[in-house]
């Protein structure tokens, strides 16, 4: 049997990502994968705003063209990192389980408090007017209103780099992904977690999405079984909501949904870049009716006014997450 190419980035968190589908892929189909590295224009510009280059589609451009192109099979993303719709003839038919979707903050080495704990009971290890880094304007927006004194800056690179450089001193503490830490085995370093009340995560954070051809069934036929129903749920809807506001590069929305059994609840969030407004709508259905229950979301969060403050994200010249 064919191995199938499985397209993927070359950073640590990709290529454990991709390892582990493959990983599924085999075990649940008996079809082996070949690594098919791509450098994506996201990894090449490592020192700027997402917002200056063309926001997260900089990370799987160049990897849907190979799969538009036949070059590879399927490809494999963190969900977060997609836009918000798909290149024509592309598709995700399957996700695997969710994990973590919060947010982390993690201490400079030799400072993070054990075990980990809820980031309201950090306490004075936060420090008046810390220096916080990071790279995601929705992290900034919600996080402002929680710790106005904070002074946010930009950082990106990969998750290595980015601790690299707080334990250098150029941060105070930063906020990354609790999945990302987690499956790259730094779970030591998350200092605390932030309740999604506090900080609504990206649509698709801790999901793993495999994308191939719409039309390609052989490849598709192999990932039914790989498919986990309730993450697929989850992403649904959470992209179904940031579709019917609009999308963007980069724009300040969350969106959460969890679901149990057949039910399906959601939450999400827009707030303005500086976190002097957020609007927030919850609701609940069913996993089957996941992408309505997006489209209702967004719908109400248009209604209480999220067109204007997306508009200004998306036309702002000021998106290097500055201090607000």
């Amino acid at each position: 049997m064919t191995a199938l190419r499985l397209g993927t980035r070359g950073s640590a968190l990709a290529l454990w990502q991709a390892d582990r589908v493959a990983a599924e892929i085999r075990a649940q189909s008996g079809r082996g994968c070949d690594l098919v590295v791509i450098k994506t224009t996201g990894d090449r510009l490592t020192e700027v705003s997402l917002s200056t280059v063309g926001g997260k589609n900089v990370f799987v451009k160049e990897i849907e063209q190979a799969l538009q192109q036949g070059d590879i099979d399927l490809a494999v993303h963190s969900a977060k990192d997609m836009p918000s719709e798909l290149p024509d003839g592309l598709a995700i038919p399957a996700v695997l389980p969710r994990e973590d979707a919060r947010d982390a903050v993690v201490l400079p080495a030799g400072t993070t408090p054990l075990p980990e704990r809820p980031v309201d009971e950090l306490g004075d290890a936060l420090g008046e007017t810390p220096r916080v880094g990071s790279g995601s304007i929705r992290r900034v927006a919600q996080l402002s209103r929680a710790w106005p004194t904070a002074r946010f800056r930009l950082i990106r690179g990969n998750v290595g780099t980015r601790l690299r450089k707080l334990d250098a001193g150029d941060y105070d503490l930063l906020i990354l992904a609790a999945a990302g830490l987690r499956r790259l085995g730094y779970q030591d370093r998350i200092s605390a977690t932030i309740d999604v009340d506090m900080c609504v995560p990206a649509p698709g954070q801790g999901i793993i999405a495999i994308e191939t051809r719409a039309d390609d069934h052989e490849t598709i036929s192999a990932l039914v079984s790989v498919n986990d129903a309730a993450a697929e749920a989850a992403l649904i809807a959470e992209r179904a909501v940031v579709a019917t506001l609009g999308g963007g590069c980069q724009v300040p929305i969350g969106a959460f949904a969890e679901c149990l059994g057949d039910a399906l609840t959601l939450r999400a969030v827009v707030t303005s870049l500086d976190g002097s407004q957020a609007l927030r709508r919850e609701g609940s259905g069913t996993a089957a009716n996941a992408r309505a229950l997006g489209v209702s979301i967004a719908e109400g969060l248009l209604e209480d006014g999220a067109g204007p403050l997306l508009e200004i994200a998306r036309t702002s010249t000021t998106t290097d997450t500055p201090t607000p």
